[in-house]
């Protein structure tokens, strides 16, 4: 068990250096709080899952996907045992989140209350 963790960790701060550029605009409107003071994490280990952003407290997940995402088996395999951890999962395409960041903060706010 403990060496799947120490993989785990190694994986997230390598994910966490190349993130890409919707990662990287979402990051910046996330981090210190800036939502409702909702503190939020980015490459979170979680189960054997590594989901893009992670408000603990709230248990939210934030993911944020490209064109490879489409239609994903892994994604609702991956959704259903985040649920079965008791989080509730929040999906976006890239170019939303570079397109219409204003409108993805609005969700992830609506997301955060309920």
């Amino acid at each position: 068990m403990r060496g799947r963790k120490e993989v785990s960790i190694r994986l997230a701060r390598r994910l966490r250096a190349n993130q890409t550029d919707a990662e990287t605009a979402l990051w910046k409107r996330l981090r210190n709080r800036q939502i409702d003071g909702h503190k939020f994490a980015r490459q979170v280990p979680i189960g054997n899952y590594i989901c893009d952003f992670a408000c603990r407290e709230k248990q939210l997940v934030i993911e944020v996907d490209g064109g490879q995402h489409a239609e994903s088996a892994a994604d609702a395999i991956r959704d259903r045992y985040l649920a079965d951890e008791g989080y509730r999962v929040l999906r976006f395409w890239n170019n939303d989140v570079l397109g219409n960041i204003e409108g993805v903060l609005t969700t992830i706010q609506a997301g955060l209350r309920g």
